[in-house]
């Protein structure tokens, strides 16, 4: 059989990238093809990763790779996005797990904190020394955060928080959590390192989706914390907001990574499976998903490498990376979706990825901006008037 190129070499988006960009994807790439994939459906069918994970990714230079300083590797926006989408074409989880380290974590304390708090937590988080996580939604408060019911009072010089966080990324494995809570003067940030008393971490169990990810809950009864707590320069509901705004950025990117595995695994299962005395690719039909697929992935591409650019240059807005999260996730999950109807019943295993990768993008559709929220902020953005409510 002749050379085929890969779905996105049709669309020749690698001549759009830097030396050193590709040079990132590449090494990121052959890390999740050696060390990770040979285990990830273990990993995922025993629900559970492995917190020696965090030092790989930290000796990588994975973590917090777009900060500036303290161990940081400084990269462009356009790297991470491409780490991010090597990651998930392992699996949602990687990319969930160095997203909310880096993105979450580690930019709370590098925007919001103070000199102390940045020496203190910065290079132990980079080198994956230490593990963060971000303590925003709760129960009853996902989409409307504005309405969260965790609380801090001040008692003396200390403060005094209360209150449950759920669907928290890397909870059970933290040595330090980012929580946001109501207080006199509005929503303000603090650092709860995980060992305080009062602070419990509880595992989310029996979850159907993002297996190889540790997801908690987080109950703080009474957590006593110093003054020095508290992220100084964290005032209101944007600063969360804004580290939102970077996390989904990154998963404009990552998504595209388990299409690209899902796509890539598919044409390669098709090109061997015999159906009716010839190859499954050889049909009509089947090259008619092929070419669909191949379409909304190189777009989705498209605009992730140009929403990588200007947030670069000039920065990127909020209602711009709402275009590309809800894009990408949506095209990506109708991706894996297909690609695993051409799979038949092997598509059902997880010796082949497409229905883990479609597992995880149900999640991902949801988290840090569902659809719907998503679709609003863009519906704002054109006519100017609010919708959320």
């Amino acid at each position: 059989m002749t050379s085929t190129p890969a779905p996105l070499e049709l669309f020749d988006t690698a001549r759009l990238l830097e030396d050193d960009e590709r040079e990132i994807a590449a090494t990121v790439r052959k890390f999740v093809d050696t060390q990770l994939k040979p285990h990830v459906a273990d990993w995922f069918e025993s629900a559970t990763l492995p917190r020696e994970l965090g030092r790989k990714f930290g000796e990588l230079g994975l973590l917090g790779m777009h900060l500036q300083g303290y161990g940081c590797a400084g990269t462009n926006a356009v790297s991470y996005g491409l780490a991010c989408m090597e990651l998930e074409a392992g699996d949602s989880g990687f990319r969930s797990f160095v997203s909310v380290q880096g993105s979450l974590s580690m930019f709370s304390i590098h925007r919001f904190g103070s000199d102390e708090q940045k020496d203190e937590w910065l290079p132990r988080l980079a080198a994956g020394e230490a593990i963060g996580c971000f303590g925003l939604t709760e129960p009853d408060f996902g989409s409307n955060p504005a309405g969260m019911r965790t609380r801090a009072r001040r008692d003396g010089d200390d403060w005094v928080l209360s209150g449950t966080k759920m669907w928290i990324t890397n909870g059970n494995l933290a040595d330090v959590a980012t929580v946001w809570a109501q207080t006199d003067d509005g929503i303000r940030g603090f650092l709860v390192p995980t060992d305080t008393p009062g602070f419990t971490a509880n595992p989310i169990h029996r979850k159907l989706s993002l297996r190889a990810s540790v997801t908690s809950e987080l109950v703080l009864d009474e957590v006593r914390l110093p003054a020095t707590a508290q992220l100084p320069h964290a005032t209101g509901l944007g600063a969360p907001l804004s580290c939102l705004n970077e996390a989904r950025f990154g998963i404009v990117f990552g998504a595209l990574g388990a299409a690209r595995d899902c796509l890539e695994t598919t044409l390669d299962y098709t090109r061997t499976r015999e159906v009716f005395d010839k190859p499954l690719a050889g049909f009509q039909l089947t090259q008619e998903k092929l070419a669909n697929m191949t379409v909304e992935l190189g777009k989705g591409m498209l605009l992730a490498i140009h929403l990588g650019r200007i947030k670069d240059a000039d920065g990127v807005s909020p209602e711009q990376v709402s275009l590309g999260k809800l894009n990408n996730v949506r095209e990506a999950l109708a991706i894996a979706r297909e690609c695993r109807t051409l799979l038949g019943g092997s598509g059902i295993t997880l010796e082949y990825s497409p229905l883990r990768h479609a597992n995880n993008l149900e999640s991902v559709l949801t988290y840090e901006g569902t659809s719907e929220m998503h679709m609003l902020a863009i519906g704002k953005a054109l006519t100017g008037l609010p919708a959320f409510r």
